[in-house]
This record gives structure tokens, sequence and C-alpha cells, in this order.
């Protein structure tokens, strides 16, 4: 449903018809983390995130999964490129 509390004309997921469902009833601003995501949204002179009604519970235990301007590198250790297939044919076999 779309927003009527705080982030006015944005489509949220925890708008009903009772009004805003998220514990408090309106979503909390971005954190210093979230400079530079792309679903930060401004409105009305704060910026909100359009994905999560608590963007500090997201950068918790380490990234958001949201951000999407952190890049993470996913490194197998000794620099050799790992065929995908034959990875998951191995982890197969040790069950």
């Amino acid at each position: 449903m779309i927003c009527d509390v705080l982030k006015e004309e944005i489509d949220c997921i925890f708008m009903a018809r009772q009004g805003c469902t998220f514990n408090g009833g309106h979503c909390e601003p971005v954190v210093e983390a979230c400079d530079g995501c792309d679903h930060v949204a401004d409105v009305d002179e704060d910026l909100y995130c359009r994905t999560s009604a608590s963007p500090a519970s997201k950068w918790n235990h380490g990234s958001c999964n949201y951000a999407t301007h952190v890049v993470t590198e996913i490194s197998n250790g000794n620099g050799k490129k790992i065929n995908p297939l034959k990875a998951s044919k191995r982890a197969g076999g040790r069950r």
C-alpha cells in the first residue's frame, strides 16, 4: 500500500488499512552507512530507506543486504579461478 505517514506516495510493505504496522508506527531515518545507496529517498528534508523501515538494524551484523553501494569480493584464498559446477559436485560427494 502507499505510505501516508512519513514516506508519502511511496509503496511500503508495512502499510495496511489501519496505518503503519511497523514497530512504533513509523519508519526510522537512514544511518551514516547508507550514504550512497540507491534505495535512499529524500522525504521532507529527511532521508529514508525504500526497502527497510529500520536501516540501523540492517547494519548490525555487517553490511546491509539491500546496500547497492557496497561491493563484496569473493575470494577462494589461493587466487585460482574455480569452476562452480565442479565445486558443487565435489561438495556434494562429501556427504
